[in-house]
């Protein structure tokens, strides 16, 4: 398992802290990044994975990336804002390798390393939270190394995030060893389909690159991450799409093309599916928007 988590990358994307009010009122919200939060006064609620969470000073709240969620204050709420990109080796999520807690206790070092990361990275808060007038596309995938940082900096920043993210992995129900070396035979499969989505790719021709029956390979590439070989390409070309629709200014189709859909139609009806909302309304919504 560590070997396995010695994967792990976290990339900083924001980081500040915000005096929120009655406009911090926000629906349909899909990011392709994840946001932590730390709460300080007040009160507010966010909606994802299915549950309504009461955000409350001095607790800390993960909310993963490629999730439908809601935000709403009433009155005021002072919170410290993160927003970060995730990637392991082998293409997976750590999300499908972890089980997570997505609210936790806040101790007296969280508030300390939140001020500490802040300082570190005091060129990444977010200006304007507004869905209309917010407008941070450009920055999401080039925001890695801030070049003002030192590189002790930048070392140091990663490990504050890392210890901030442990807080919400769920101990004592970690995956077996089988399903570890599964994970393993399998890694090479999920990196070659990250990198090859834009490609025909089928059942058979994955399952012969780690030499397995197509019908045993698509038996465990199930077991292990939740879902059928063709759903789980499809679902990572819908996450591609969602990231180019928002930080490029390809058409539709041409995003469409990119990620291996090119069938403009059939392509909105999956990503209509997944997400609710067609290409060109996720594109025009402004997701990335709430601090």
């Amino acid at each position: 398992m560590h070997k396995v988590l010695s994967t792990l990358k976290l990339s900083l994307l924001h980081i500040g802290f915000a005096e929120l009010d009655h406009c911090w009122q926000f629906d349909n919200v899909i990011s392709p990044f994840s946001r932590l939060y730390l709460i300080t006064k007040g009160e507010a609620w966010v909606f994802h994975n299915q549950k309504k969470y009461i955000l409350r000073p001095h607790r800390l709240y993960l909310i993963p990336n490629f999730t439908y969620s809601k935000y709403h204050c009433d009155n005021l709420m002072d919170q410290y804002y993160i927003s970060f990109l995730d990637s392991m080796e082998g293409g997976m999520s750590v999300y499908d390798l972890l089980p997570f807690i997505y609210e936790a206790e806040a101790t007296s070092l969280d508030h300390k390393l939140m001020e500490r990361l802040l300082s570190l990275n005091p060129g990444r808060t977010i200006l304007e939270s507004d869905p209309k007038t917010y407008d941070n596309k450009p920055d999401l995938l080039s925001y890695n190394l801030n070049s003002s940082q030192s590189y002790d900096q930048y070392l140091e920043s990663q490990g504050i995030l890392l210890q901030l993210f442990s807080r919400f992995i769920q101990t004592g129900r970690l995956q077996s060893e089988k399903q570890l070396k599964s994970y393993r035979r399998l890694a090479s499969v999920i990196q070659y389909i990250d990198k090859h989505l834009s490609e025909k790719l089928t059942v058979e021709q994955l399952a012969n690159s780690v030499y397995l029956h197509p019908d045993y390979f698509s038996r465990l590439f199930l077991e292990i991450n939740g879902v059928r070989p063709l759903d789980f390409i499809n679902n990572k070309r819908l996450e591609r799409a969602q990231i180019l629709l928002a930080t490029s200014d390809l058409t539709v189709a041409e995003v469409a093309m990119e990620i291996g859909l090119p069938n403009v139609s059939y392509f909105n009806r999956l990503f209509k599916k997944k997400f609710h909302l067609t290409p060109s309304a996720f594109r025009k919504m402004g997701w990335n928007r709430p601090v």
